[in-house]
């Protein structure tokens, strides 16, 4: 009897074996070579089909032009082309030619965020005038911040980790940061000197239910606008801790590269004044990098050289650009990012703060850059030492560790907005979630 066990259990061990599915270790090179495949989704048939909107015959000669342009942007993965999910829009966006055809068909008009703005700023500009003081013109909002993981993402009784953006506390233009619940009833707040601002929380799957985590919190945001003169703008103290940390090189996008360097001389010469160097950073970049949607931050190399090579970027990309820029030329900057919150426009959105000695850190957002509807010369670059008070700020650096420790590489391994989730067998990526805010707007 003992040796018909024995088989048994030799039987059943040799079966578990052979049925046991071959689970691949992690490597962050399979991981990207999925997150490339997921960016970069479309066809040329697809890409086409849009083109043809307003190019009617759009030709094949054509095509490979802008793609050697960077204009229409497509790589080889799995030995087959495929173009970015975005790229046919960004092509109307970035070359002159075709941003032309689609203006003339569709017109041009303000954003959400500009339509607010062009009322907004210059009250703002006028408070600060009035005020004496550089933060003005208070916004109270109650938010509520859904992310909602798939069905079966996650099998059955496995625990999903989770951290939602939550405002700063830090921030002297964010003020009053009050909670008000969470979907679960455990829940950690990452401690005020992690840079990126989280709640976190755990929850276990349920077959074929999503698993949904939520936050409610009110914040006040305020305007800031500094009216920056070049003569008030003091000598640096060079042997200042600030100083030399935020005009040093950071891993992996704020890169000193000969190209960088020669750049920055080239725009800052015969310029001692550190206001004026970033105006001309500034100016720069808004004129040369038009807004084009950008694919996920986790699979490109170096930001800033990615921007000079591809004549576009998005607010975090050029942020990034400016930032590199600055430091070369001895100007203390860092990245800042969390949502802007105008009223039927909100969105992810990313920007910078400068060091002036004498004044501190005053805020510049460069994808925001130089108004289309700019009135006057305080308008024109209100934007490099002002911000508008609608705003979430929920980072004040970039790719740095989360608050519990996440085990996988983040989805968003340099900013950090919608939220990241993992369970026990991976990360879970984009498509395997979705998120949402709902935004009231309280009387002040």
């Amino acid at each position: 009897m003992k040796k018909v066990l024995c088989t048994a259990a030799l039987f059943f061990l040799f079966a578990a074996c052979v049925t046991k599915p071959d689970i691949k270790p992690y490597t962050w090179e399979d991981d990207l070579h999925q997150r490339l495949l997921t960016d970069f989704s479309r066809t040329e048939a697809e890409v086409k089909d849009y083109i043809r909107k307003y190019i009617p015959d759009v030709t094949d000669e054509q095509m490979r032009q802008w793609e050697a342009s960077k204009a229409l942007e497509c790589m080889t993965l799995d030995g087959e082309k495929r173009y970015f999910r975005n790229a046919a829009p960004n092509l109307f966006r970035v070359d002159s030619a075709c941003y032309k055809i689609k203006a003339a068909k569709d017109g041009v008009s303000f954003s959400g965020s500009e339509k607010v703005n062009i009322e907004h700023l210059p009250e703002v500009i006028a408070s600060v005038k009035k005020e004496g003081i550089p933060i003005v013109a208070p916004k109270r909002m109650r938010v509520t911040y859904t992310l909602t993981v798939d069905s079966n993402a996650v099998p059955a009784g496995e625990l999903i980790r989770c951290w939602l953006p939550y405002p700063r506390q830090d921030q002297p233009r964010q003020q009053d940061v009050k909670f008000i619940s969470a979907s679960e009833p455990d829940y950690a707040f990452s401690p005020e000197e992690c840079l990126h601002s989280t709640l976190y929380m755990e929850k276990r799957a349920v077959k074929d239910e999503p698993t949904v985590f939520s936050e409610s919190f009110e914040y006040t945001s305020n305007a800031e606008w500094h009216n920056l003169k070049p003569e008030n703008i003091q000598p640096y103290d060079t042997t200042s801790s600030i100083y030399k940390e935020y005009t040093a090189e950071r891993e992996k996008h704020i890169i000193f590269s000969p190209r960088m360097r020669e750049l920055a001389a080239k725009l800052t010469v015969g310029e001692t004044n550190p206001l004026l160097k970033a105006k001309r950073i500034f100016r720069w970049v808004n004129d040369n990098f038009p807004w084009a949607s950008a694919r996920e931050y986790s699979t490109i190399e170096n930001i800033p050289e990615y921007v000079l090579d591809n004549h576009k970027g998005d607010c975090g990309q050029v942020s990034l650009l400016f930032i590199t820029l600055c430091r070369i030329s001895g100007i203390p900057a860092h990245f800042q990012s969390g949502f802007m919150m105008h009223p039927k426009a909100w969105n992810l959105h990313d920007w910078a703060e400068i060091y002036f000695e004498g004044i501190g850190w005053v805020p510049v957002d460069q994808s925001f850059g130089v108004p289309t509807f700019a009135r006057n010369a305080d308008e024109e670059y209100f934007f490099l030492g002002g911000i508008d008070s609608w705003r979430m700020i929920v980072n004040s650096d970039y790719g740095m560790p989360l608050v519990p420790e996440k085990k996988y590489p983040r989805s968003e391994t340099v900013d950090f907005q919608r939220g990241e989730v993992e369970w026990e067998g991976g990360n879970l990526y984009f498509p395997q979630w979705d998120y949402h805010m709902d935004i009231e707007y309280l009387d002040n």
